[in-house]
């Protein structure tokens, strides 16, 4: 499996950043093998809090923010039997953009046997931002995927709501030559759709969960849908595919949506990734 070599950035007055990272199974350790970046995206060092054979790596972007103009590219490969984790340091902000477009690409590969965990804190879309995101995480047989977004749109703490901007996403997930999941959606500040009942009918928070390469059986199932959230009015759910399960949750409250997550994350986790669930430690700074 290869990794895209990083290319070459041109001066840009907007931030041009690549990461590349590649985690390998060395006897009972997973290392971190290879460690690229141009611009400002980096891994510091990696942790070790559940031990040697899982590796948890805490992604950076030092601006702390994205603006138009930005184009962020991520690319992780693990490799056969290899254990990551990795997550952000705070939450993610996409500010007001008056033209141009912010990028964030992200590709993930996994072969047989590795597990990635990406979990990454929420992500606040300011009013006006013109965010485009694409994901696609590739699997090989027999490898395992736990990943989530959390998207709070708007300022909401504020005062402020989602009214103008434009956000458009595309997630992929395959497994072999199999294309598990595919979406594609762009979301319009203010439009019917924020407020439409086939929309996010009012709300404000929108996660996602994925967990992908292994079959779950009906008790399981049913433990993450007996899973309630903490805020009265949030709508969520959660269906089973072959090889993929898809929870989503619609609320005005990110600690509550987060907490919603963190419990589903500590079901599917025996089980996708064959341990119990450990905090990153980041979380709790």
């Amino acid at each position: 499996m290869l990794i895209e070599p990083l290319h070459k950035m041109s001066p840009s007055t907007s931030w041009q950043a690549e990461l590349a990272l590649r985690f390998a199974r060395r006897d009972a350790a997973t290392l971190l093998t290879r460690r690229e970046h141009r611009g400002p995206l980096r891994v510091q060092k990696a942790l070790y809090p559940e031990g040697e054979s899982v590796c948890h790596a805490i992604v950076l972007h030092p601006p702390s923010g994205i603006v138009g103009g930005d184009e962020l590219s991520i690319q992780v490969a693990l490799e056969s039997q290899a254990h990551a984790l990795l997550t952000t340091p705070g939450a993610g902000k996409w500010y007001r953009s008056t033209s141009a477009w912010a990028h964030l690409r992200t590709r993930f590969e996994v072969e047989a046997g590795a597990c990635l965990e990406w979990l990454p804190q929420e992500t606040i879309f300011f009013n006006g931002c013109r965010a485009a995101i694409d994901s696609e995480i590739r699997l090989a047989p027999g490898a395992r995927y736990l990943g989530w977004d959390a998207w709070c749109l708007g300022r909401s703490a504020s005062g402020e709501s989602f009214a103008q901007g434009v956000i458009r996403n595309r997630s992929a997930i395959y497994l072999g030559e199999d294309l598990l999941w595919h979406e594609q959606a762009q979301l319009a500040g203010g439009s019917a759709f924020m407020d439409s009942a086939a929309g996010l009918a009012g709300r404000s928070v929108c996660v996602t969960l994925y967990a992908a390469g292994e079959d779950i059986d009906p008790a399981l199932l049913a433990a993450c849908r007996a899973v309630l959230p903490q805020e009265n009015s949030a709508l969520v759910g959660i269906t089973c595919l072959p090889k993929l399960v898809v929870a989503r949750y619609l609320g005005q409250v990110a600690e509550a949506a987060r907490n919603w997550l963190f419990d589903l994350w500590c079901l599917l986790r025996p089980v996708f990734a064959g341990r119990a669930a450990v905090s990153p430690r980041i979380w709790s700074t």
